[in-house]
């Protein structure tokens, strides 16, 4: 086992999972799913979610453990994702981290911090200043001086924001995202390696990807989903969202199709330069990261 948790993140459809499933016996490891989708129960197909077969060859936290109904929210998925890494961890084996969602990789392996929030606060701010609008900005440039500084004046909706979150707490918005601005994990001996890939090639195979899911079956997979009610962010999940609106008559499924090889593409640069900020991400290709993995786990 490694001395600490191992990461493989990267875009979408780099080759993290089959990696992933290769690499987890030499490590002794445990794979702990980082992604917003698969905990879903009933998204499969979709989600590209490991299959029964392969979560029987090794152990995987965090997926199907809620309902399409649920929200799921960044808060909740840090502290679930902790507590499936301590576990793993207690019975000295290595939890293996593997997806492509940057924001729910930082909360769990960094110490971020999200502020509440309260309907009734929110509008007790907005109602301060219904008249003078511009004058949030203004007050919030007293109180939190560095928080008003990233914010645009013209932006009363961020302003309203900090304002509701000082009030609620009385911290300053600002002390909030100090933890965002370092790269200073929760864990000792944090080791993250990124798949990448050059974006054609991959460009090339997410849109097949995307066609041999939807020839084994992910429209009926929807079709399941749309009989129940959805939570926001099962509904608008890349794909689902598609087909649901192709289903309800919206657009037809050749369109439909199109548009999730779009989203899909744009989503996997999005991912792919949000780890490239991150320092600690050593990059590597699917090929070559079994050979990284064994060097920086044994060193």
């Amino acid at each position: 086992a490694a001395d600490g948790p191992v990461a493989l993140v990267g875009p979408t459809g780099s080759g993290k999972s089959a990696l992933a499933m290769a690499v987890a016996e030499t490590l002794d490891a445990e794979i702990v799913a980082v992604d917003a989708f698969t905990v879903y129960r009933g998204m499969d197909v979709g989600t590209a979610k490991p299959t029964p077969a392969e979560r029987r060859r090794c152990r995987h936290h965090m997926i199907d453990v809620l309902s399409p109904q649920d929200q799921c929210s960044v808060e909740w998925f840090q502290s679930a994702a902790r507590a499936a890494i301590h576990d793993v961890t207690v019975r000295g084996r290595t939890p293996l981290l593997v997806g492509g969602s940057g924001l729910y990789f930082r909360a769990v392996v960094d110490p971020l911090e999200f502020p509440p929030t309260d309907a009734a606060v929110r509008a007790a701010v907005e109602e301060r200043y219904r008249d003078a609008p511009t004058q949030a900005h203004a007050d919030l440039a007293i109180i939190d001086p560095e928080a008003a500084a990233r914010i645009d004046p013209g932006n009363v909706r961020r302003a309203v924001r900090a304002l509701e979150v000082y009030d609620l707490t009385g911290r300053p918005f600002s002390d909030w995202r100090r933890a965002w601005d370092r790269w200073d994990s929760v864990y000792d001996s944090l080791t993250v390696v990124g798949v990448g890939m050059d974006r054609p090639t991959l460009a090339a195979a997410l849109d097949r990807r995307v066609d041999s899911m939807v020839a084994q079956g992910w429209l009926d997979e929807a079709r399941r989903l749309a009989q129940q009610p959805l939570s926001a962010t099962a509904r608008h999940a890349i794909g689902y969202a598609e087909l649901l609106d192709h289903l309800a008559g919206g657009v037809a499924l050749e369109r439909a199709v199109e548009q999730i090889k779009a989203r899909t593409r744009h989503y996997a640069v999005r991912q792919d330069r949000w780890f490239r900020t991150d320092p600690r991400v050593q990059w590597t290709t699917a090929d070559d990261a079994p050979d990284l993995l064994r060097t920086l786990c044994t060193s």
